[in-house]
């Protein structure tokens, strides 16, 4: 009798890489983020993007991080879980796991937070000592919302599109 693969990816690897892959779509210049929300019984609910809401054309308005505020992308962009968030349509996301490729900001946070996900699992904490990052931790830690690092496992996976 022939045994089961072993090598098979776990389920953090599958919903991470989940994520990277979303984070691909985005057509920001400088920072590609992309988010995987998922069931307690593994199954995907939605995923998400940085970009601009539907119907603002990314060729219009601005991609610069430098400038007038208006003719930079902040105040436009859609951050990869709160689309993610807003790409759901299926009910309740009440203890839902996020798998984000950078730790959410704290407006992000608060999405999070009233939609009920209790548990963030994200790959990069580049912007730790920024107020916004150490202000979702706050909130995180004040409302039970559990959050650890994905531990990368090294593995590379080759998709033949």
């Amino acid at each position: 009798m022939i045994g089961k693969r072993s090598d098979f990816i776990t389920w953090d690897e599958y919903f991470m890489g989940i994520a990277f892959l979303s984070a691909m779509r985005s057509k920001d210049p400088n920072t590609q983020v992309g988010s995987c929300i998922v069931s307690k019984e593994h199954k995907i609910l939605s995923m998400g993007y940085n970009g601009f809401p539907r119907g603002c054309s990314d060729d219009v308005f601005p991609w610069s991080r430098d400038g007038e505020p208006l003719m930079t992308k902040y105040p436009y962009v859609t951050h990869s879980e709160l689309n993610a968030i807003l790409n759901y349509s299926g009910g309740t996301l009440e203890g839902a796991t996020i798998y984000v490729t950078l730790f959410p900001c704290n407006e992000c946070a608060k999405a999070i937070i009233q939609a009920g996900i209790r548990t963030v699992v994200y790959d990069s904490d580049k912007y730790a000592d920024s107020d916004a990052t150490m202000a979702s931790k706050r909130m995180f830690d004040a409302t039970g919302v559990r959050y650890y690092q994905y531990t990368r496992t090294g593995r590379k996976i080759e998709l033949d599109l």
